[in-house]
């Protein structure tokens, strides 16, 4: 379990944590030259500048599964969970996209997300109830978008969650795109931070830097976390790695598989679905039956049929309760869930779209409870 904190010290802190281990933290940081610019100044090279520090890091070993442990360094005693390991049958877990952050005086940030705080609270509800094993924030964390200063608040924000639970995380649009940098989409959506910012603080099990895309195994559960802002194309490296990853899947293991990344293969708002990138990825998910698709990137919630190719060939069951069932045994085909509504204004529907089963508006997140045999 990697445990990272910001500090101003450059030296290495000592962590100790459960029956008495310690160790050293690992020190990095980034600099102004790390940032991206172009013709046109970026926020994060040219004006929106902040020295983060220095971002320390320490990989706690020899922990047990879906157990309570406390660990003290910089800051007091703090008790954290780790998730279950691959394998076991209990998961429960958070999930969401595009929460970002917002002040409680909103003269201070230049870019708010009005449902963040509220977001924070049910999820701190949640933590504190002592049932969840872990969060995924699918796609634009903080939304600083190069004025490196509000890294500091959202981490701030999220401390009291991702400190006592694992705080796994996808890249989106507003963590790495940038103009001539090796972004699928050419826009400046990132400010100039072109992934740097985020891969410092959100040190996942990625294959190295600048290749975000990553699988962990919790529970009875497959994550599959991939770039939708890095080279998804047939021939690329990262298609090859999804398809290798899901292929090695052992469903008697992990029966569940989850595919995550930031923009998504369906959606109600218009303009917002890459058609290249669905029928160069789409395939995949049906070929290695992935269960359920989390995305982000729309400001709102939305669930599909199980669909494959704009066609429904699943349509749950739905009891007097208004609770769909959907049933996996004869596999039809993936899920797929908007779950954007975590901090950003929400957007609107649009009516009348065959594939879409179930649309809220309000900021909130998902709690997906999994077992071995059935998703709730």
């Amino acid at each position: 379990m990697r445990l990272t904190w910001v500090s101003g010290d450059v030296k290495p802190q000592q962590v100790r944590y459960g029956d008495g281990k310690s160790q050293a933290s690992q020190v990095t940081t980034f600099t102004q030259k790390d940032m991206c610019s172009s013709i046109l100044p970026s926020p994060a090279k040219d004006f929106g500048w902040h020295d983060p520090g220095y971002i320390h890091s320490v990989v706690m070993t020899g922990l047990t599964p879906s157990t309570q442990f406390s660990y003290i360094g910089w800051s007091n005693r703090i008790k954290f969970r780790t998730p279950p390991a691959g394998g076991f049958k209990e998961l429960t877990f958070l999930a969401f996209g595009d929460m970002g952050k917002a002040p409680r005086d909103a003269s201070s940030e230049h870019y708010i997300q009005p449902g963040s705080l509220s977001v924070m609270e049910a999820m701190a509800s949640e933590v504190s109830n002592g049932s969840i094993d872990s969060v995924f924030h699918i796609g634009d964390i903080s939304y600083a978008t190069g004025f490196l200063v509000e890294w500091d608040y959202f981490l701030h924000l999220i401390s009291p969650i991702a400190s006592k639970v694992s705080y796994m995380t996808a890249i989106g649009n507003h963590e790495r795109d940038y103009v001539n940098t090796g972004s699928v989409y050419l826009t400046p959506d990132s400010g100039g931070e072109c992934g740097v910012a985020y891969e410092t603080y959100f040190p996942m099990p990625t294959l190295a830097k600048d290749k975000p895309w990553y699988s962990i195994e919790l529970g009875s559960v497959h994550f599959t976390v991939i770039s939708t802002e890095h080279d998804w194309s047939q021939d690329s490296e990262q298609y090859h790695w999804m398809s290798k990853d899901m292929a090695s899947v052992d469903r008697s293991r992990t029966p569940w598989l989850i595919f995550a990344g930031h923009r998504p293969m369906y959606s109600s708002s218009p303009l917002i679905v890459d058609n290249n990138f669905v029928q160069a990825v789409e395939p995949l998910l049906l070929e290695y039956k992935v269960d359920l698709a989390l995305f982000g990137h729309v400001h709102n919630y939305e669930r599909t049929c199980a669909v494959y190719k704009k066609q429904c060939n699943q349509i749950p069951t739905r009891d007097g309760n208004g609770v769909d069932t959907y049933n996996n045994t004869n596999y039809a085909a993936p899920v797929h869930v908007t779950i954007g509504m975590a901090g950003f204004t929400l957007k609107g529907f649009l009516p009348d779209v065959r594939i879409k089963l179930k649309f809220l508006l309000f900021n909130g997140l998902l709690v997906i409870q999994v077992s071995s045999t059935i998703f709730v």
